[in-house]
């Protein structure tokens, strides 16, 4: 059967494929007698114009490539709606990769994308990224990039976080107003930006109320869930086991339900516990979790903003090198509460 395209259609109606080009095109160089007949056997033969080689002759995939840590995490979910909701209206497209906290992962995504398969990228960088040697040679390329979340400091773009630093302070605090004394400190990987901003905050505020540290407090976690399940019960059967927990992350204060549940502790009794996390039944555990909720939507929807300004001026030189900070929220459920009965 034979392809219907702008050289066949031209061919039928002895035409210059350019002028039938413009033709569909709706140019104001065409007379609208001859767009008539173009579009009349246009729809005759059922043409369907080929959206792919389009972008290409406008030197545009109409692509953005996302790349995620993790897609379990609620948190980068509601980022790619928030940047979905914006690119879907200029005609753009999102392609998500996830790097399964994994660096080579990453590596191999950025260079599949480096050849010329999206117009930008979006990314949250792998808790085992330390090196972006690989990340500048998005820049080099021409294609524009931006971070939000986990970022990567010395590549100058713009990058949207949040305010982690406070946010760990304000956990860790509440808690301590709540009667804890012994507070551990749940931590994926020390590599991330956001585990040390977290982290930072929490030593500040043990530090404030002048408690007993130990470093022991802190617990690096691995990613396997049922390993750091046998980890978190070696340390919750003691009888000097920790009165509160803050976790780093959504998925570590799962694992914390279910270790306390598996050594018939009660939450927040003997434990209490808050987390970081966007999870949207955090009302409906037993009891409801603390958490501190990232704006996740809102962060999408600015990286979706900026990116469409960006690529609607082509001449336009790369993002502003700048950080954009849009605060999380405490909020406060019955697992951190002292008169909870």
């Amino acid at each position: 059967m034979t392809k219907v395209n702008i050289k066949y259609l031209a061919a039928q109606l002895n035409m210059a494929p350019s002028t039938v080009s413009r033709a569909l095109n709706d140019s104001y160089e065409i007379s609208p007698a001859t767009k008539q007949k173009v579009l009349a056997l246009a729809k005759e033969l059922n043409y369907q114009p080929n959206p792919y080689a389009r972008s290409l002759r406008a030197h545009s995939s109409k692509t953005i490539g996302v790349i995620i840590p993790e897609r379990i995490n609620n948190f980068f979910a509601q980022v790619i709606d928030g940047l979905e909701s914006v690119t879907q209206e200029f005609g753009y497209h999102l392609l998500v990769y996830n790097s399964h906290e994994d660096v080579e992962q990453e590596k191999k995504i950025v260079s599949y994308l480096l050849g010329g398969r999206v117009d930008a990228i979006v990314m949250s960088v792998s808790s085992q990224t330390s090196s972006t040697d690989h990340l500048t040679q998005v820049q080099s390329q021409g294609i524009p990039i931006i971070f939000f979340d986990r970022i990567a400091h010395d590549i100058p773009t713009t990058k949207f976080i949040t305010n982690d630093f406070e946010s760990g302070y304000e956990g860790t605090k509440h808690l301590i107003e709540q009667g804890c004394a012994k507070i551990f400190f749940l931590l994926l990987s020390k590599e991330v930006t956001i585990g040390k901003e977290r982290l930072k905050g929490y030593l500040k505020a043990v530090n404030d109320a002048g408690l007993d540290f130990s470093e022991d407090w802190i617990v690096s976690c691995s990613q396997d869930e049922q390993r750091n399940l046998e980890f978190f019960k070696k340390f919750l059967f003691p009888l000097d086991r920790p009165d509160g927990i803050l976790s780093s992350v959504e998925k570590l204060a799962i694992t914390a339900y279910h270790a306390i549940m598996q050594t018939r502790l009660s939450i927040p009794k003997d434990i209490k516990l808050v987390s970081f996390s966007n999870m949207k039944i955090a009302d409906l555990l037993n009891p409801p979790m603390t958490t501190i909720s990232q704006p996740a939507h809102e962060i999408g929807l600015q990286c979706g903003n900026l990116l469409m300004k960006r690529l609607q001026k082509r001449n336009q030189q790369n993002f502003q090198n700048e950080l954009k900070v849009i605060p999380s929220s405490l909020h406060v459920r019955k697992s951190s509460l002292a008169n909870y009965k």
